[in-house]
């Protein structure tokens, strides 16, 4: 049996195959190419172990991306530690235009090595699952926005404008059903989009059935009711906060958390000149859009309403007191922004920003241990 040494690898992960590169332990020590093999689970855990045997403790690391996160649970259930990667995050050299699949598993076991990589927070199957849910109701949400602009936009060539302000609406619906068009495939074609938005609805109706459902059997769901305590934030805006964000506790500040959602402005300053500009918008953007939306409803005095009321009921006192905590400030923020002649988008983001604060101390009150 030859020596054990404590190896880095780096994994440059396909659909079909993977490349592997393997570093030595010592700093600037050899890295060599192990070559591409099959992306199949029994493959890979065939090459994890050889390479186990050989060199004893192996560190393994790939980038996160469409492959998603089984290659990280086979190798961490095999024993051994796999970081998932943020592709944003690694160092890269600007002149570097070569692209390859050995030269990216050569650079990660390299960057793994030298301690350089950033790596991701991994969900368990479960937490995954309700996230791909809540993906999936957001899809939906966007395919019946593109289906109702198809309508409205039908409607506007034609001449065909709704006498009131609000829109899809009961009553705008049985507008667009008492719309009569002398050729009959402009019948046809209307009665086509409309129902395609009809079916859209559906479907987002039963993806928010399903999360509703699911919701009770998960680990984050008292999460998701404590949240439900701050103003603006009903279900789908506490799930996607719980599904986007996870743990919390891995954020050890309110400001690293809207570091992480992109809320804090960005800076360009050098010697003397300080320049700060808009918000970075670096992260989740989901939870981002959310949050920006929910922040609309502090433009109101501060009040609990009979809804809010019963959600307040079903947490404890710490998380009301956080709660009213946040309506009274961030009431009077919005009204003191305003007052100072600050555009509604900046105001907004800048409540959004505070309620990234008041969420992270609600959901680390109540998150399971």
């Amino acid at each position: 049996m030859g020596h054990h040494t404590d190896v880095f690898v780096g994994i440059d992960v396909a659909k079909s195959r993977n490349a592997i590169a393997i570093a030595d332990h010592e700093r600037g020590g050899e890295v060599r190419y192990f070559g591409e093999v099959d992306a199949s689970p029994d493959t890979m855990r065939r090459v994890v172990q050889r390479i186990a045997d050989k060199h004893g403790r192996a560190h393994f690391c790939y980038e996160a991306g469409p492959t998603g996160y089984g290659l990280h649970r086979l190798i961490t259930s095999m024993g051994h530690p796999c970081d998932v990667v943020a592709p944003s995050l690694i160092p890269r050299k600007p002149g570097d235009r070569v692209k390859t699949n050995r030269r990216d598993a050569v650079g990660l076991a390299k960057l793994l090595r030298a301690g350089e990589l950033t790596p991701v927070w991994v969900p368990d199957e479960g937490h995954e699952a309700m996230r791909d849910l809540v993906r999936a109701r957001a899809a939906a949400v966007e395919a019946q926005r593109v289906h109702r602009q198809q309508v409205s936009a039908f409607m506007l060539k034609h001449g065909r404008i709704f006498p009131r302000k609000k829109s899809w609406s009961m009553r705008y619906l049985r507008w667009l059903q008492e719309q009569r068009f002398e050729h009959p495939a402009h019948q046809i074609a209307l009665q086509e989009l409309v129902d395609a938005v009809r079916i859209s609805k559906e479907r987002v109706d039963r993806i928010e059935a399903a999360i509703e459902q699911f919701l009770p059997t998960w680990s984050l769901a008292p999460v998701v009711r404590a949240l439900q305590a701050l103003r603006g934030v009903d279900l789908i805006v506490a799930v996607t906060f719980a599904t986007e964000i996870g743990d919390v506790r891995r954020f050890d500040s309110p400001r690293q958390l809207m570091g992480y959602l992109g809320l804090v402005p960005s800076e360009r300053s050098t010697g003397d000149s300080v320049r700060r500009g808009g918000i970075t918008k670096a992260g989740n953007s989901r939870v981002r859009h959310m949050l920006v939306e929910s922040a609309w409803t502090y433009r109101h005095p501060p009040r609990v309403g009979a809804k809010k009321l019963y959600r307040l009921e079903q947490t404890t006192p710490k998380v009301r007191e956080i709660a009213w905590k946040a309506q009274s400030r961030l009431t009077a923020r919005y009204r003191t922004l305003s007052a100072n002649g600050k555009k509604t988008t900046v105001v907004c983001a800048a409540i959004a920003r505070e309620l990234t604060g008041f969420m992270w101390a609600v959901a680390r009150e109540v998150q399971p241990a």
